[in-house]
């Protein structure tokens, strides 16, 4: 499939926030944008709970969140918004899992997980949820791998990832989920790996070739991109400083290597924590920190037929540390910092062209 012209894309701004967020969490459901939780001003995990109607562009405020809780994994299951896991008003880790009703309007209280973790990975396929990694109540990384079934609102055990990290980036590609990035404490880890649903097995693939915390994962026409971050000093050189950095690294499974990186597919920008997706096929990389004082508001695609970056549209507000959700046609950027917690709300979207 052709990739969309730079000139295909545009942002579409919508109300902001009633309450300004970072770390919240987000989930898509029929037309409606659920944002839940995160850190307000003092930096305290908040129970609010806020929805978005595309159409009417109009925010409802929703009941809050029993537990109030900041970067808690959420999804969308049916006519429910599962929320799992985070830090709450003390910043502990969560066990508690919550569900909101969508057609009831009420939370409601699940099955917690066997131990408290934020920064979880989580992904859904046939209605199961997959959550793995997380950081526990021990500041430690957790390898911890379980399954959830609705029905029976319960937590199963699955193999542990080999390596334990939290704040990972996870992609569902066939019947395997794809798991790279994320930290150890403060480190960046490389480790690269997957699990088979159907073999419920782990494979490790090579390493992601260089260390960058606050790096961003995204996955397209199923070539797994690591993109910018901090790069950290080597052992060798133990006085240099961590630094900005517009690496790209490829990795095609099909090839089951990590393709060199060359100086004509870095980013035009040096940037770290920042919102990495795909849209129009493109791998876009979307507002972040880089060596300017502000966040950054610059935003490129990547086209994998052309294998070059192109400038795309900026984003309205410039932003770091912001939430993101995907629907199939637009790229919400939600939350994050711009001068303190921001309200933003943003999506980039592909123009109809005639």
């Amino acid at each position: 499939p052709m990739a969309a012209g730079a000139g295909a894309f545009a942002w579409a701004t919508f109300p902001a926030m009633p309450t300004r967020r970072v770390y919240c969490s987000a989930a898509h459901r029929d037309g409606q944008l659920f944002v839940l939780g995160g850190c307000g001003g003092g930096g305290r995990a908040l129970g609010t709970a806020e929805v978005l109607d595309l159409t009417a562009q109009r925010w409802t405020t929703l009941p809050p969140l029993p537990t109030p809780r900041a970067g808690a994994a959420a999804l969308t299951l049916g006519k429910q918004i599962l929320v799992v896991g985070g830090v709450d008003a003390a910043q502990s880790p969560l066990a508690s899992v919550e569900v909101y009703h969508v057609d009831e309007g009420k939370w409601e209280k699940k099955a917690a997980l066997a131990q408290p973790s934020m920064g979880i990975s989580a992904v859904q396929r046939d209605g199961a949820v997959y959550a793995l990694g997380g950081m526990g109540e021990d500041t430690s990384p957790q390898a911890l791998v379980r399954v959830y079934e609705p029905a029976k609102d319960h937590w199963q055990p699955l193999p542990s990832m080999p390596t334990p990290c939290y704040g990972a980036s996870a992609f569902l590609q066939g019947n395997k989920i794809f798991i790279l990035g994320g930290r150890q404490g403060k480190l960046p880890v490389t480790a690269f790996e997957a699990f088979d649903l159907e073999t419920r097995s782990w494979t490790r693939y090579p390493s992601v070739p260089s260390r960058r915390a606050f790096a961003a994962c995204a996955m397209a026409d199923g070539v797994v991109f690591s993109l910018g971050g901090l790069q950290q000093p080597g052992p060798h050189n133990f006085y240099s400083r961590p630094h900005f950095v517009n690496t790209v690294e490829m990795f095609d499974p099909a090839q089951g290597v990590w393709r060199k990186p060359s100086r004509t597919i870095r980013m035009k920008e040096k940037r770290a924590d920042f919102v990495a997706g795909c849209l129009g096929g493109r791998v876009v990389a979307m507002g972040g920190l880089g060596n300017q004082s502000c966040p950054l508001d610059s935003v490129e695609g990547f086209s994998l037929s052309q294998k070059k970056w192109e400038p795309l549209p900026p984003m309205p507000t410039g932003r770091c540390s912001c939430s993101s959700c995907p629907t199939p046609s637009l790229l919400f950027i939600i939350g994050g910092v711009a001068q303190g917690p921001s309200g933003a709300v943003e999506a980039l979207c592909l123009r109809d062209v005639p």
